[in-house]
């Protein structure tokens, strides 16, 4: 493969940036431009070299160059890593004059693919890679993480193997057709196997909702009637003025969305027009759109005022549709606690919470509670020593090797042929595969790898 180059930092001036040149020449053509004490050549890996980038007499930079020698380097290949100064002009013209020694620009995501094709590291783990870049929480940063260092892989290679071991000795039953009295393959422990893999694959599949929470961010929707404070509450929390405010009834008329870091996670705020009866055309579609939040929302704020104490609105079953699920947590708080006077706040607080509600004033920036609640809801199930699917492609394939392995489970009670559990146990097998990366396709990995970064 030819050696490629690219810029790995982000674009844009800065105090240092880094481009990445990989490849079988990467060090020769380094050398091409490099002048110090001695050539790249000659160094060892995992070395660090200063010196001058220069061309036809002309100096471009003072940089530091990083070598890595295959296979120890990100990509398995050789590898050198330049770091000059931020300039844009420095890093164009750095960048071209590479290309112009006889590297090719990368694509997206090139580097990380070269890493799997070498074998550095499987296709899950390369995804992680770029949730990694793109992780705004500690809980995104530490699930990649988790990931990157091979948990989903390590829960999905253990089972593949176990599976590979009994599918081997199926077929090889088939083999021996014409002797019926031989049995390779025993049938209660197969069902034990495929009982035991079952259930981890159904607790993989359990755990994407959790998993794609903690990548893209706790859905929150504050729902609530006209001038209960749900948009004073949204601008509490993100302290800042993200929606308009006003003591008119039905100001709010469409969603409004942000999004908000707590202890390491990512929330995505929804603020919502206030739910009542209208005939307003236009607030009708707004109070809809209200209930579609809080239908796909994993956690709901219903907001109401003092006065609900005792009675809370129920917005779960209004004009006969449902807003809440079974999964769905619900958060009641009571906003406006300024009414109440000082001597007089403390015994409402203490009654809200003997009540399940909490007490807040969104108007004097007094969500302290709500914070502490909305942090407490979004940990919970989530066990960092868990292993968790957090990938949609991973969630589709994991998928359909537990209906696969849920067939082979029922063949097995039914009595069936071991050709016919042979095609179940295969069809879990490729499965499990493509999410490793141990049966997949062109397509598939020019996919994956598009949505990275260049020099990534």
């Amino acid at each position: 493969m030819k050696t490629i180059c690219a810029i790995s930092t982000p674009y844009g001036s800065g105090g240092i940036a880094v481009l990445r040149v990989s490849g079988e020449e990467s060090i020769r053509i380094t050398d091409t431009l490099f002048r110090s004490r001695a050539p790249l050549a000659e160094a060892k890996g995992g070395t660090v070299h200063y010196g001058r980038i220069a061309r036809d007499g002309e100096v471009l930079d003072e940089v530091l160059c990083s070598v890595f020698r295959a296979p120890r380097s990100f990509t398995g290949e050789d590898t050198v890593e330049i770091a000059c100064h931020g300039s844009l002009y420095i890093q164009q013209t750095l960048l071209q004059w590479l290309i112009d020694a006889g590297c090719r620009a990368a694509e997206p995501g090139e580097f990380t693919r070269r890493a799997f094709m070498n074998g550095k590291m499987d296709l899950a783990q390369a995804e992680a890679v770029a949730d990694l870049i793109a992780s705004q929480s500690k809980a995104e940063k530490d699930l990649a993480l988790s990931q990157l260092r091979g948990a989903v892989s390590g829960e999905l290679n253990t089972l593949r193997e176990r599976l590979l071991h009994f599918t081997s000795l199926v077929e090889l039953e088939l083999d021996f057709a014409d002797h019926e009295d031989l049995v390779f393959a025993d049938r209660s422990e197969l069902t034990a196997l495929a009982d035991g893999i079952e259930t981890k694959l159904q607790a993989l599949t359990d755990s994407f909702r959790t998993g794609n929470a903690i990548r893209n961010g706790i859905s929150v929707a504050i729902i609530g009637a006209p001038n209960t404070g749900k948009s004073t509450l949204l601008n509490a929390l993100l302290g800042e003025q993200r929606a308009i405010v006003s003591d008119i009834q039905g100001t709010t008329r469409d969603t409004i969305e942000d999004t908000l870091v707590m202890d390491g996670i990512l929330f995505r705020l929804t603020d919502t027009a206030g739910i009542r009866e209208t005939d307003d055309r236009l607030e009708q579609m707004g109070v809809e759109r209200s209930r579609k939040a809080a239908g796909k929302a994993q956690i709901v704020v219903q907001v109401d005022e003092p006065s609900a104490i005792g009675k809370p609105s129920d917005f779960s079953h209004q004009q006969g549709q449902t807003c809440f699920s079974p999964q769905q947590a619900v958060i009641h708080v009571i906003n406006k606690a300024d009414l109440y006077p000082a001597g007089e706040r403390s015994e409402r607080s203490e009654f809200c919470r003997r009540s399940g509600l909490i007490l807040i004033s969104a108007k004097n920036g007094e969500t302290e509670p709500l914070r502490r609640e909305l942090v407490r809801v979004a940990k919970e199930g989530m066990n960092p020593s868990a292993v968790m699917l957090s990938n949609a492609r991973h969630y589709e394939a994991v998928c359909r090797a537990h209906e696969a392995i849920e067939r082979v489970q029922q063949g097995l009670q039914d009595g069936l042929s071991g050709e016919l559990l042979s095609m179940d146990l295969q069809d879990c097998l490729a499965a499990l595969g493509e999410v490793t990366g141990q049966i997949t396709n062109t397509e598939v990995l020019n996919n994956i790898f598009s949505k990275f970064c260049i020099g990534k």
